[in-house]
This record gives C-alpha cells, sequence and structure tokens, in this order.
C-alpha cells in the first residue's frame, strides 16, 4: 500500500555507510529508510528557523578566555542584544576554555547578525546555534 510517500536512491560513501551500519548494530536499529527519514526531519527541524521571521533558543560558544580580551568583546556584544538575549550561563571547562550559553528569542535577522558578530572574534572555537522558529 502506498502512503503517498517517494522510493528513491541515495549515494552514501562507503567509510560513512560503515559508521551508520555501527550505530544501527548499537542501537538496535534495523530499517536504513527510517533512518535516512529521521536524519531528513531532524535537518529541516534545525533549519526551520532560518526561514521564518522569529525564533528561539540557544547559541553555544566555547572559546579560550585569554585570547585577546574575549570575555570583554563577548559581554559587549551581548549589551548590544539585551532585546534578544533572554540569560546567559558561562562555564568554565579548564584552565583555558570556556563555554557561554546564550538563550535568545527574537528575530531570525538579529539572531544572524549576533551569530555573525560572535564568529568574528579572536579566541572563539566553536558558535552552535540550537535554534526553533515559533
Amino acid at each position: 500500500m502506498c502512503d503517498g510517500g517517494l522510493k528513491t536512491g541515495i549515494y552514501i560513501p562507503a567509510d560513512l555507510f560503515e559508521e551508520l551500519r555501527a550505530y544501527m548494530k548499537s542501537l538496535g536499529i534495523t530499517s536504513k529508510s527510517k533512518i535516512v527519514q529521521e536524519a531528513l526531519r531532524l535537518f529541516m527541524l534545525e533549519h526551520k528557523w532560518e526561514l521564518t521571521g522569529s525564533a528561539v533558543g540557544i547559541i553555544g560558544v566555547v572559546y579560550k578566555h585569554e585570547v585577546g580580551n574575549v570575555d570583554h568583546m563577548l559581554t559587549e556584544i551581548q549589551h548590544d542584544y539585551l532585546d534578544l538575549i533572554i540569560s546567559t550561563v558561562h562555564i568554565h571547562l579548564d584552565k583555558e576554555r570556556c563555554m557561554l550559553a546564550i538563550f535568545v528569542r527574537g528575530s531570525v535577522a538579529k539572531i544572524k547578525e549576533l551569530l555573525n558578530r560572535i564568529h568574528k572574534l579572536r579566541g572563539i572555537e566553536i558558535v552552535r546555534p540550537m535554534l526553533l522558529s515559533h
């Protein structure tokens, strides 16, 4: 019975396929189709916020706190987005690196602007948005 879906073929490089098989075996999953469907759903959910007018979520930032004055610059940037930032959490990962979780809600255009400003700072290692449209 057809559920209106589309049957298609995809190319998966051998190394990626072997890694996928190992995960499937470890997790007890037998259907490659279900894995691909879930991956597509997650991809679309993860990127949907970029296509909408507003979003809510967390921006994770890992940085080396002793590089330049990155702590000060991060604080200054946050002050420019008080209307967007709900809260922040600062965590010391080790003697050299910190993690900042910035909780945001608001305009996608302003969130992208904030992301770009953070990316440009010297000392930043990772900037990872985890955002949903709302």
